[in-house]
Parts: structure tokens; sequence; C-alpha cells
């Protein structure tokens, strides 16, 4: 085959790794374990580019570690329940079950031709009842623990969806499917007891190395760690005193009036009595809980008309107002609201015209509070207005620190530390998820599932013609024995969060058929996830809501205590972006062109020749039409030219751009790699010259893949496979090179590397070869080449000894031709010497 023929070769290599078992995961307590994951998809129906690079990673991970002995767990699922296929259903007119099967095998056989090294015996989807039965089980195991619990709560409501949101489905204040303007609404929820660990949560981040400081730090400002003062406002007219807490005590000589939240207890009196009241509150039960929506939302208040005392002077008065910006699950759901130094409390302020007292003493270089709240540093020295604490200069964490304590002396205050963390809501009004394996009887009250009677699977006849949840409105599935006393009973209808899918699922994998939610053995064996790898858009809640879980399942008995962290090592990955070709209309109006239509090099339409604006790097987007499929891809040059391009050029955790030149380009190259191969004759000569170049990648190339330097690899690749083809050496010496540079190659190219080592004569498969050693010996180096520039310019090069002392190297750099004919026989103005770097001549 003098022509590689990429659509012949790669089946035919897949089908034997398939033969052979080559990928099977296997438990053997007589090798090192190692468990690369990717965050498994969702199955829309299609793969993009971004899973290419996404897989390809962990893939060029798994094949390295398994060529250096490790028994290496590469599994793969699907994150297959939510809302979209409840979407899809009620648009097609039918069944989310259907849609999301049928998704999952349009996916699956579209990743297989990547030739990516997964154990395809574990894969399972969230939405099989033998997982999300295991799921329940575990359900059951955290109520006995009282890591579950169920109360009235108020959340974000989709009224299109007809279900709740969490936060991060708010986009803008609207749902992130329907585009509907979300309301707050009070329901009976369950929740997990996350809330218990965000100390330990929050600490044990510093122990994980491997994750990037960037996720670390979003993190713990989701857990959100602060210390401050609680205390409570008695009322002028003797209801129940209002108790705040403020992380910024020093300022309370600044406070204008009492907030508090529209689901606070006296809020809901006042809604109770007063219609006015009543009236405003349900205006802001239409906006989110986000605290986006909070922040950037109008600020509107109303008086309730009631006063509270300072507690410093009793005849000071301060007024009571409902405001829709205070959180009702933070802090105590009421505040002090201190204008001059807070810049929310300042717009509600001004445009109430309640007073503004500043605290401080203007800084020098600070104007007098106007329009822009001066918001006091921590660190930075200020004076306090008569401050009662006695400072009269101090930093702000000293002044917070005394106003604590002056409070806890006085007797009307208290330090706390709280966090922002809040228990997590996991109950959603809708079908397509893992049902609460609860009962509600009458006579019992909320009754446990039994475990014998998992999985409560879904019913399959439901239909979706009416908004809301079918599982309310299925009396066949809804009503059941209650499992305690056996009388006529109600199941719970409400599904889990598809978080609590994705939150274990790793742990699954390690025994994906067990009948319990794990097995201890293969758990203890495969945990932890040595390399996970994954978006930074699940920075925070995916990865810290698994953090839990693993710290859950190891109370109930289902992880050891070592996989308490369950991902030691993580990696989130950049996007591949596409430029977006566009014209315009005759109204001016933006018109999307396909890549394919396209004449690059040009920037014209190949059908017309008109010329198209190019905006580069940019986030792939259908609507945009700039989206690149994989399978026109791997159908028009193959999957190893898509591995190696999303590989190369771009650091892995940076965006890299898909261009069909730079694909082409991927594809000559490979091509050239196989036409060096089998252009090859027999021989056993030797190269010095080229040993040493081949220890030289080895020893490149695995440093690159071992710290995720993917591109700086295959930037290696491309300098060793050109150092082969101009290099002198023999049939014998290039042959050996070869076989490395397609060892080498394998974990990215695996179809071109099989083919090669087969045709060179290679032992079994390349995937079971073990992978080459570098000759420390020829490591070392008995003469470097040192570029020489004349007047900045390069001129030529020196072989020198890597010992020669810099008056040696000043002697053969005045010696070389270049340098002669340039000095025409004058001395130089200078001569910089870089010891093992460069020799610049100045003229």
């Amino acid at each position: 085959m003098s022509r590689y023929n990429a659509r012949t070769v790669e089946p035919k290599w897949q089908k034997a790794w398939d033969d052979a078992q080559t990928f099977l995961a296997t438990r053997d307590e007589t090798r090192e374990k190692y468990y690369v994951l990717e965050m498994f998809p969702y199955p829309s129906g299609r793969i993009h580019i971004g899973h290419v690079r996404n897989y390809t990673m962990g893939d060029v991970i798994a094949r390295y570690k398994s060529s250096c002995g490790f028994s290496v767990l590469h599994p793969m699922g699907w994150d297959a329940f939510g809302m979209p296929a409840e979407n899809a259903a009620m648009a097609i007119g039918g069944h989310p079950k259907e849609w999301t099967y049928g998704n999952i095998e349009a996916m699956r056989d579209q990743m297989k031709p990547l030739g990516l090294s997964i154990d395809w015996t574990r894969e399972f989807a969230t939405c099989d009842p033998e997982y999300y039965g295991q799921q329940q089980s575990l359900f059951l195991d955290f109520m006995e623990k009282g890591l579950v619990y169920r109360k009235n709560a108020t959340v974000n409501w989709d009224p299109v969806d007809m279900t709740v949101l969490a936060n991060e489905q708010v986009i803008d204040g609207k749902g992130w499917r329907s585009d509907a303007p979300v309301e707050r609404r009070e329901l009976t929820q369950w929740f997990f007891k996350i809330s218990d660990w965000s100390e330990e949560l929050l600490s044990a981040l510093d122990g994980l190395d491997n994750w990037p400081d960037k996720v670390k730090l979003m993190q713990a400002n989701w857990i959100g760690k602060s210390r401050g003062l609680q205390f409570a406002f008695e009322r002028t007219d003797g209801g129940d005193a209002i108790e705040v807490y403020t992380t910024r005590p020093d300022t309370l000589m600044g406070a204008s009036f009492i907030g508090i939240s529209p689901d606070h207890p006296l809020a809901k009196e006042l809604e109770a009595s007063d219609p006015k009241a009543a009236a405003f509150i349900a205006e802001c039960r239409k906006g989110g809980t986000t605290a986006e929506a909070l922040e950037t939302g109008e600020k509107i208040g109303y008086d309730t008309g009631l006063k509270v005392k300072h507690p410093l002077n009793p005849n000071w008065e301060l007024p009571v107002w409902v405001a829709n910006f205070i959180l009702m699950d933070y802090g105590t759901g009421a505040i002090f609201a201190c204008p001059a130094h807070d810049q929310r409390d300042l717009d509600f302020c001004r445009k109430y015209g309640l007073p503004v007292i500043d605290t401080f003493f203007a800084l020098d270089d600070q104007t007098p509070v106007t329009t822009e709240a001066f918001v006091p540093p921590k660190t930075d020295t200020v004076k306090w207005v008569d401050h009662f604490a006695g400072l009269d200069v101090a930093t702000g964490e000293e002044a917070i620190d005394a106003t604590i304590d002056y409070a806890e002396k006085a007797g009307w205050g208290q330090g706390v530390t709280k966090y922002r963390l809040r228990d997590w809501g996991l109950s959603r009004q809708r079908y397509w998820g893992c049902p609460i394996p609860v009962v509600h009887c009458e006579d019992c009250g909320v009754v446990p599932e039994k475990k014998e009677n998992l999985p409560i699977k879904l019913p399959d006849d439901v239909t979706f013609d009416i908004p809301g949840n079918p599982l309310d409105r299925h009396p066949t599935w809804r009503d059941t024995p209650c499992p305690s006393c056996g009388k006529a009973a109600k199941r719970e209808t409400d599904t889990m969060d598809t978080f609590v899918d994705s939150s274990w699922y790793f742990a699954r994998f390690t025994s994906p058929h067990a009948s319990t939610p794990t097995d201890m053995a293969d758990a203890e064996y495969w945990m932890n996830v040595d390399q996970y790898i994954g978006g930074i858009e699940h920075a925070i809640l995916h990865l810290l809501y698994s953090r839990f879980f693993a710290r859950a399942m190891h109370e109930t008995g289902h992880l050891p205590a070592s996989a308490k962290e369950p991902f030691d090592a993580l990696f989130t990955q950049g996007m591949v972006t596409h430029a977006i070709y566009q014209t315009r209309d005759e109204n001016g109006r933006r018109v999307y062109h396909l890549p394919e239509d396209v004449d690059e090099v040009n920037a014209t339409l190949r059908a017309t020749g008109e010329p198209v604006e190019v905006i580069p790097s940019a986030k792939m987007s259908k609507s945009k039409k700039n989206v690149v499929d994989p399978v026109d891809i791997i159908d028009q040059y193959g999957a190893d030219t898509a591995r190696w391009f999303v590989l190369s050029d771009s650091p892995p955790e940076r965006d890299v751009e898909w261009t069909a030149s730079g694909a082409e380009a991927a594809w000559k190259f490979l091509g050239r790699v196989w036409r060096l191969a089998a252009e090859l004759g027999d021989g056993d000569d030797t190269d010095l010259d080229l040993e040493r170049a081949t220890a030289q990648a080895i020893r490149e190339v695995t440093l690159g893949i071992e710290t995720f330097g993917f591109n700086k690899s295959v930037a290696k690749l491309y300098e060793f496979a050109n150092t082969i083809s101009k290099s002198k050496a023999g049939p014998g010496a290039k042959r050996k090179a070869v076989k490395t540079l397609a060892q080498l190659m394998s974990p990215m190219t695996p179809h071109l590397s099989e083919e090669i080592w087969a045709h060179l004569g290679g032992e079994g498969l390349i995937a079971n070869a073990p992978w080459p050693e570098a000759d420390e010996a020829l490591l070392v180096q008995d003469t470097i080449t040192m570029p020489i520039q004349i007047n900045g310019k390069r001129r030529g090069e020196i072989d020198v000894a890597a010992e020669a002392s810099k008056e040696e190297v000043e002697k053969l750099a005045l010696a070389h031709d270049a340098v002669v004919k340039a000095l025409e026989g004058r001395e130089p103005k200078k001569l910089i010497v870089v010891p093992g770097r460069i020799v610049n001549v100045v003229i």
C-alpha cells in the first residue's frame, strides 16, 4: 500500500482491538491501576468536534499508561435524564425513552470510528433502570444516615416547563430551556445536607494539588466561608426582634434601614394582614432567586411602617423595609443597610430617599459618597467616625474583629462563621428523571420504599400533551401500598435533579453490573479517578456535588475512606473553535455560510466569488453555520487526522481553531509518515546520530504526555519524523527509528501506528507493546550546535564541545567563514556568548 488509506486501515484495526479485547479493564492486583475518565456526554444525537478533543486527550493518557504496564480503566457512559428529552417528546410526539436511546445508539456509532481505547462492556446510561435503581438504593441509605430531608423552600419555578430550576439553569432571569420568566414559588422539596460538609469541602481543596487553581478558587468562592456578627434589632412595637447577620459590622454606625426578604417570617405575617404588602411580595415572586437576578435586577422595596432600635442607641430608630434583593436562605434573611458603603444599598436608598451616612472619614483620594458607594477595604488603613469599638485608626480586619469583640462583651451580639453553600435541593417536577423512592401514607407519613422493590421504574405509558409532570396524573403508577402498613398510599412524583445522576457515575464504573451501588473490592482497587477531564463549565456544581457524594457514599459504606476526594487530578480543556463566514444581504442583515462553501485562502464564496467577512476563533454554533461535523471529517480524512489535529498547535487548556487547511496539513503529514515506513528497506546498520535523536524524542514526547503538553509532544514528533526523513543513515537504522516513531505516535494516531508496526514486523499489536525507554547514555551530549548571529541576524552555526569554555567558543566563532567575511579584517565591537545557546557578533 503505497498510499495510506484510512478508510480501510482504521476499521481493520478497530476490529482487531475488539477481537483481542485489548481495552477490557481487568482488576489485576499484581499491577498498578490507572483510571482515566472524561466527563460523560449528554446523548443529544450528534457528537461534535469538542467531544473529539476531549475524548482524544483521555485516550492518549489511557493508551500511554497501558503501554507503561498499568491496568487501565477507561469507560464510557451517558448522562441521559433531563428536560431536553421531554421537550423533544413534546415537540415530535414521541417518548423521551425512545428519543434518548436512539440518540445513544447514534452517538455510539459516531464515536467508535474514533478508535478510542474504551472498555465498552462497562457502558451504561443514567436512564437505565439498573443504574437509577442503585441510585435509589443510595438515596435510601442517605436517608437512613440523616443526609436527606424534606422542607418547604423558595425555589426558581419555570411556569412553562412547570418544574423547579437550579440557580445555574436560570439565565438572565429566564428558564434555560423555555426562556420563560422565572418565578419564586414555595414548595416542599427534598434536600441533601451538603452544607454539613461546608468546612471539609473547603479545607480539602488545599490538598488537591493536581487541580487547576482557578477551579479551586471557584469552588472556594461558591462555598463562601465568612466570619461576621449576628445580633438582633429590637422592634419598637414590641414584636419579635429582627435578627441580622453581617460580615461588615464595622459599618453599623452607617445603618440606614433594616431590610427583610419577601420570604422572611415577618414578611409573611404582613402579607396576611396588609394587602399592599401582599401585592408587593407577589410582585417580588415573579423574579428568580439567583444572585445574578437579585444583583442585576431593579431594587424595589416596601416600607412596612415598622421601626427598630439601633443596638448602640435606643433613641436611634430605623425603618423596616421588605426588599426584593434579600435572600431568605443566606444569613438570617434580614440585613441592616449601610448605603454609603454598599452599592446595592445605596441605589435603594437614593431611590426611596433614605439617609446615607458615611461611616468613614474620606481617604485622601476618596470623594464624598454620591452615586458610588465607598466600599471600605479590609486591609488598608481607614478612619472611623466616632467608632463605637474605640478605634480611631485601624485596618478593616482589625475593626471587624474589634466590633465583634465589643458586641460579645456588651452582650448584644455573637461572632458567627457562616457559609454561602446551601443544602442541595434535588426535587424536580418532571417525568424523565430518577424517581425518588419514598411513599406518602396518611397514617405513616413519608415512608422509604423497601429495597427489594427497587428499582422504582418510570412508567412507559405517559403523554406530554398537558403541561406538568405526567407522574402526577398516572394513577396506576402513583397509587401504591404503603411499604410500612400496607394501606393505600401515593408515590413521590418528584424526580431527582440530573446532577445526582452525574455525582456518582465514576464510582459505578468500577463495578457497573454489581447488585449494589458499588462492589467494595472493585472500588478499593480502581478508585480514585487518577485523571478526570472535562469542561470548565462544570467547575463548580458537578465537581462539588461529586465531592459531597463521595463523602456520603463513604459514610454509607459504598466507598473507601481514600475515595472521599474522588478525582486525584483534574484537567479542564479548551474549546475547538471555527471561523464564522458572513456576508450581508440587501438590508444589511448578516447571512452566515458553511465552511465548505467558502474559499478560505481568498475569503470568498466558492459559488459566486463574493468576498466574505471572517470572524476567527469563534465558538461553534449551528445558527452561525460554523460547526464542524466529526463524522464528515472522519469520512474525508480518517479518525487519526482528526485526533492529530485537535492535539496539535494549541496547548490543551486553551481553545484551538479548526481550519480546513490545518486538517489537510495534518492529513498530508500522516501520509508522509506512512510513506517513510512503506519505502524502508532491510538492513542491520546503526547510526549514532539517529539513535540520539530517537532517545531525545522518547524523552520529550513522554514528558509532553505526562504533563498534558500534547502539543509539545506533537511538535517533537513532527521534528523526529523530519529528522528520520533527512537522515543519511542506512535502512536498518531508519527502520528501528520509524518503529519507535510509530510507538510514540500510537496514543495520538493509533490506527496508522498499528499499520506501520505490522508492516515493519512488530510483534503483536502496538497497543500492547511496552512504551519505549530512552537510553540515558545517548541523552548526554558530547557536542552542541550554537547559532551565530551577526548584528542580530542568524548567519551560521558552529558545533562545539558541550564543555567548551567561553574562550574556545569565541575562537571558533571568529573563525567561521560568515564572521570572517563580515569583519573584513576588523575586530568586532562586541562578542557575546550565551553558553550553550548562541553567539552574537556585533560589528
